[in-house]
């Protein structure tokens, strides 16, 4: 029998020698012959996500734009006039331009190698981190053109430069051969890059598609006025009914006015004139070095807003601190201008509301820009927020002043897209709180005893002492009735944050059983009938309205239903010895008199004050009673669907101009007012 090991440490020792034996057998052995060492373009060609984001088709186009940015970069720095894509029936893309032309010759530090190879076959190589070749550039990191080439299955380079056509050829990264002089060139300059993905990265079938190039090329002549982008697309690439044109050329002064008016081209918009403009950041980035902005935007009810942003012509799909700048200028913007206005409304608008409907271009042009990521998806540079917000504020402000048709009415549509998004915050914040706990009636209701919805009703009331009558006159098994205190919210002209913190309209909803606005199910109702039930004066008019006002806006199936209605209480009792009869109004109180009170004794009229002072047994036999009482059912007239939108709009709305309009132009029709 073995002795065990008295010795805690040298067990250890042992344990872990064994532990590693086994890791070997298992896995071979760890040590530095296992650390692979990637040269050149080895590191793009093993992992190719890493540097274009992946292997699918956004990757594969991918690679044209950052051929094009360099062109673009020649053009913004002002050596370049003219860019040319041309895509070939055998799979190569071709870009041109007639810039300066890559440099060709010796490199300082590789003086057997050309810095054209240089730039090609090394990542981390290009003009741009100096600062001397390109104040503003797109390409940032010098792995552009170099990450082109190692992704190439054939790549072509030729130069025009000092009156010589120099070419290099390359496959998948690698030089076929030095650099050679083609000759000369004397009406010729710039840069031709000529490449095919490689089938072993992007797969055999993989092709370039002509309408994505072609809106690359067009988006990149609005973002930069001064250059003309020609594109040329072999026929036989485009397919039977294909839009996209086999040559175009592409130049635009008015650049992402223009850009914007072509996207929403039939749409209709706020403003005739978008807001456009472009400023040059007071502020410089580095030493004689200054940055820019360009902008243009308008807004549409007829589709979903977007906003569209550039930086060094470089797209951000996924926006950044440039576009954070500018939506906050805007949403500053339209803030003040509501309370210049008047409209207390406006302090509710957030980024999100003015986005809705909004359609934006933003293109800057900075110095050594921060990206999330080489594919530069997202912009970083903090201090972009902050410029682009300062330098549009008050370009906005003036555009708003100076029409102030057009301001109103975007002012008007983003506070509606404001209370949209509140209504529905607090739509899901009721849904949540209904969803973990039963259903709770308001204190004041005098619920039905029967539970079945099946011949059932409820009374919306005015004030306490009307209640009590009610409730003592009601059906207890079929009838419910709800007091409500004075004049509800109107609204037709409150805020969703007043509609939702208002507790009569809060206790109504409970009762129902429903939620109101988009939320509102017919099928959650807990009546068969809604009745609302008001005095037959001016005010019991007045509340009555308000009432049908808030079912209109936020129920509407219920009346399209047929469950909403009025119910006729009396204003008069006249009595003459035995016979007491019941008025409407002033007009049904005249034909009684006429055509009932004719004999002999005295006639005595009496008027009720509100239903507070009815008798339970008259309320019941005049308003309450199925055998007795009249109901009127609320409609809409189906032929003329807005006539009813624009008469709530008129009575009920925040203009009061409007309610006086309706008064002048309907006064002749009042007899008598009843004051």
């Amino acid at each position: 029998m073995a002795t065990p090991n008295a010795n805690p440490a040298a067990r250890a020792d042992e344990d872990e020698d064994l532990f590693q034996a086994r890791e070997d057998a298992a896995s071979g052995a760890y040590d530095a012959s296992a650390i692979e060492v990637l040269e050149g373009l080895e590191p793009v060609r093993k992992r190719p996500g890493m540097y274009i984001g992946g292997t699918d088709e956004r990757a594969r186009h991918h690679l044209v734009a950052e051929v094009l940015d360099n062109a673009m970069d020649e053009a913004v720095a002002g050596h370049a006039t003219r860019i040319e894509i041309e895509l070939d029936a055998d799979g190569f893309a071709t870009v041109r331009d007639n810039g300066r032309g890559i440099p060709v010759d010796p490199h300082p530090r590789f003086p057997d190698k050309s810095a054209l190879e240089v730039i090609l076959c090394t990542l981390h190589a290009g003009g741009k981190f100096g600062g001397k070749a390109y104040q503003t550039s797109g390409g940032l990191h010098g792995v552009g053109v170099s990450v082109v080439n190692a992704l190439s299955e054939s790549l072509v380079v030729e130069v025009a430069r000092g009156r010589t056509l120099y070419r290099q050829r390359f496959a998948r990264g690698v030089p076929l051969g030095p650099l050679e002089t083609v000759g000369p060139a004397p009406n010729r300059r710039g840069t031709s890059v000529s490449f095919r993905p490689d089938p072993q990265i992007f797969g055999e079938r993989a092709r370039f598609k002509p309408a994505r190039l072609l809106k690359m090329a067009r988006s990149k002549a609005y973002l930069f006025s001064g250059v003309e982008i020609r594109w040329k697309c072999a026929p036989e690439l485009l397919r039977e009914g294909d839009e996209t044109p086999a040559e175009a050329v592409f130049h635009f002064p008015g650049g992402l006015a223009d850009y914007l008016n072509f996207t929403l081209q039939g749409a209709a918009t706020f403003s005739e004139n978008p807001f456009a403009g472009k400023v040059v950041f007071a502020e410089k980035f580095g030493p004689d070095t200054v940055g820019s902005v360009e902008w243009a935007a308008n807004w549409t009810p007829a589709r979903d807003g977007f906003a569209a942003s550039y930086c060094n012509t470089v797209p951000t799909p996924e926006g950044g601190t440039h576009e954070a700048g500018f939506w906050a200028a805007l949403t500053k913007g339209l803030r003040a201008y509501g309370e210049l206005t008047g409209q207390k409304k406006a302090a509710q608008i957030t980024r999100e509301d003015v986005m809705a409907g909004g359609c934006a271009m933003i293109s800057v042009f900075i110095r050594e820009p921060e990206f999330v990521g080489q594919t530069k998806d997202r912009l970083a540079t903090a201090e972009a927020q902050r410029l682009v917000e300062g330098a549009v504020r008050d370009h906005f402000d003036n555009w708003l002043a100076a029409d102030p048709a057009a301001g109103g009415a975007l002012l008007d549509f983003v506070i509606q897209r404001a209370e949209e998004r509140l209504r529905r915050r607090a739509e899901k914040e009721t849904q949540r709180k209904t969803a973990t706990r039963k259903l709770r009636l308001p204190g004041k209701l005098a619920d039905c005893s029967d539970a079945s919805r099946a011949g059932s009703e409820i009374f919306l009331v005015e004030g306490d002492s009307a209640g009590g009558s009610a409730k003592q006159a009601r059906d207890r098994r079929t009838q419910a009735v709800l007091p409500l205190r004075g004049k509800i919210l109107n609204v037709a002209n409150a805020s969703i944050e007043k509609l939702t913190q208002n507790q009569e309209l809060q206790d109504l909803c409970q009762a129902l059983g429903v939620q109101p606005g988009a939320r509102f199910r017919l099928e959650d109702l807990r009546y068969e009938r809604v009745i609302i039930m008001t005095d037959a004066d001016v005010d019991g008019a007045h509340i009555a309205s308000l009432l049908m006002t808030f079912f209109y806006r936020q129920m509407r199936p219920l009346i399209d239903a047929g469950r909403l209605f009025l119910a006729q209480p009396p204003l008069y009792r006249i009595t003459q010895g035995a016979t007491s009869v019941y008025a409407r109004d002033d007009a049904h109180k005249d034909e009684l008199l006429a055509t009932r009170f004719k004999g002999r004794g005295k006639v005595e009229i009496g008027r009720f004050k509100g239903l507070g002072e009815m008798m339970p047994r008259q309320l019941k036999e005049t308003t309450m009673d199925p055998a007795t009482r009249t109901l009127v059912r609320v409609m809409i007239d189906e032929d003329e669907p807005g006539e009813t939108d624009d008469l709530v709009e008129r009575l009920m709305g925040r203009k009061a101009e409007t309610r006086f309009r309706f008064i002048q132009e309907n006064a002749r029709f009042a007899e008598a007012l009843d004051v």
